[in-house]
């Protein structure tokens, strides 16, 4: 029992992170020029979107599949569930262009290389769609969590 409940506070606690650090990376884009110390406060924020992301995807594989809680055959068929994971992949698939962009961005300033930040207002819708996504996919696991079915 004490394991669950620390596994679903550390699960919940990410998506709080994963949700400040997306609106806050988002803002940093809107905010972007060229100045390393706005392009850091970028790349930090990224940084804590991604442990964030990560630390949903093992807490909420380990909680859905690791006998952890209700068991993987009820997620499997629970719609609430589905629709979390769709909403997961969608942000995964807007994520690649602003995450391969930083990965650029971190080589570049590895190298002393000015880096283009052409694209940081995109970027910064890009950041504020996904912190809807993962409102969607929060909403989602609390219908999931309560057993609610839709037939």
């Amino acid at each position: 029992m004490l394991s669950q409940w620390i596994l679903a506070a550390i699960h919940l606690f990410a998506f709080v992170l994963a949700f400040w650090a997306v609106l806050t990376r988002g803002r940093a884009f809107s905010q972007l020029t060229a100045n390393m110390a706005q392009v850091k406060r970028v790349l930090l924020a990224d940084n804590l979107w991604g442990l964030s992301a990560l630390t949903l995807l093992v807490t909420g594989g380990m909680r859905a599949l690791g006998g952890y809680e209700k068991g993987a055959d009820y997620y499997l068929h629970q719609p609430l569930f589905h629709l979390k994971m769709t909403l997961f992949l969608l942000i995964l698939l807007i994520e690649l262009a602003p995450m391969i962009t930083l990965i650029k961005w971190r080589v570049a300033s590895s190298r002393g290389v000015v880096i283009d930040t052409g694209r940081a207002k995109l970027y910064a819708r890009i950041s504020h769609v996904e912190a809807l996504l993962l409102t969607l996919m929060m909403v989602a696991a609390t219908g999931m969590a309560r057993g609610v079915i839709f037939t």
